[in-house]
C-alpha cells in the first residue's frame, strides 16, 4: 500500500516555507505522493452545489480562500524535494487548454525528473466555467478529446490530433516526459467518472471513501473496452480505521491518501509537520 498526502496547496500550506517543511516531512516519513486540488476563481455566492458537503459550499461558505494554482504549486516544492511524487488531484481538464496544459506537465516531469501524476476532473461549478468563458454542459466529452490530445502530444515524435475540440497537426512539444507519458487518473465520485477512468485513465480518484461499487464499475468498463482492469490504479481516502487497510489492499486499492486540512466527510486528518512524521510506522508497517 502507497500512502499520499491530500490536499497539499491548501490552508496552512499555502505559505511557501510550510509548503517546504510539508512535503520535506512527507519525504523523510515514506509518503509516496503529495496531492493538489484546483479552483482557478471561485465566484463569489455561487449556486452550484459542491458535491461533497451537506450545504453543498466549500470551505464552510467561505468564498475567498486562497487556494494557489496547483502546477505552480508543485513545481515549487518540487525543488526542495527529491523523491515524493507530485500529483493533481484534481486539475480540471476542460477549463485548459489541453496544448498548454501539455506543455507544462511535461516541463515540470522533466525538471522534477519524473515524479509528476496528473489526476484530471471535469468540474462542478457553472459559474468559474462562466467566468473562464469555457462551456459547461460539454465537459464530459470535452475532457475525453483533451486526454487524447494530451498523450497524442507526450507521445508521438511529431504529434497530431483531430477532435470536435482540440486539433493540431505535425507539432512538436518538447520537453517530452520522462517516461514517455505522464500517467492520467480520472477523478470524481459519479458513475460518469468511474467509466471515464475505465474508458480512458491509468487510474481511477473516487472523491470520498473507497465506493467499491464505482471502483467496479471503472474495472468492468475498462474491460469492456479492451484494457487490463488490474492495471487500473486506484486511489481512495484513508480510511477510519487503518486496521482496514489489508482488506482495502485485497480488494485492489494501490494507494490511500491522508488530507493534511479539514473536509467535509474526511475524520482522520493530519493537523501538522510534525504529525506527518508520526505516520512513518504506519507507512512501514502496511508497505507489503
Amino acid at each position: 500500500m502507497k500512502f499520499g498526502l491530500r490536499y497539499c496547496n491548501t490552508g496552512r500550506y499555502v505559505d511557501p516555507a510550510r509548503a517546504v517543511e510539508l512535503l520535506q516531512a512527507a519525504e523523510e516519513a515514506g509518503f509516496e505522493s503529495a496531492w493538489t486540488v484546483e479552483h482557478t476563481v471561485v465566484p463569489a455566492g455561487y449556486k452550484s452545489a459542491y458535491p461533497y458537503s451537506n450545504d453543498g459550499k466549500m470551505a464552510g461558505g467561505v468564498d475567498d480562500f486562497p487556494l494557489p494554482d496547483p502546477l505552480i504549486w508543485m513545481a515549487y516544492v518540487a525543488a526542495a524535494t527529491t523523491k515524493i511524487k507530485l500529483a493533481t488531484g484534481i486539475l480540471i481538464l476542460p477549463q485548459h487548454n489541453p496544448v498548454v496544459v501539455a506543455k507544462q506537465v511535461a516541463t515540470l516531469d522533466h525538471l522534477s525528473r519524473g515524479r509528476v501524476l496528473l489526476g484530471i476532473g471535469v468540474g462542478w461549478m457553472k459559474e468559474e466555467f462562466d467566468a473562464l468563458g469555457v462551456p459547461f454542459d460539454d465537459r464530459g466529452p470535452r475532457t475525453d478529446e483533451y486526454v487524447g490530445a494530451l498523450r497524442a502530444l507526450w507521445g508521438q515524435p511529431k504529434a497530431s490530433y483531430r477532435g470536435d475540440y482540440v486539433a493540431f497537426d505535425g507539432v512538436y512539444c518538447r520537453p517530452r516526459p520522462v517516461r514517455g507519458a505522464v500517467p492520467i487518473s480520472v477523478g470524481g465520485h459519479s458513475p460518469a467518472a468511474a467509466r471515464r477512468a475505465g474508458r480512458l485513465g491509468d487510474g481511477f480518484i473516487p472523491a470520498r471513501g473507497s465506493p467499491h461499487a464505482l471502483i467496479e464499475l471503472a474495472r468492468r468498463t475498462a474491460a469492456q473496452h479492451d484494457r487490463d482492469p488490474r492495471a487500473l490504479e486506484i486511489t481512495t481516502g484513508v480510511p477510519e480505521t487503518l486496521e482496514e487497510i489489508p482488506a482495502l489492499s485485497a480488494f485492489g486499492v494501490d494507494r490511500v491518501v491522508v488530507p493534511v486540512t479539514p473536509m467535509p466527510g474526511m475524520s482522520m486528518t493530519i493537523t501538522s509537520v510534525e504529525d506527518v512524521l508520526k505516520w512513518r510506522p504506519t507507512i512501514e508497517r502496511f508497505a507489503d
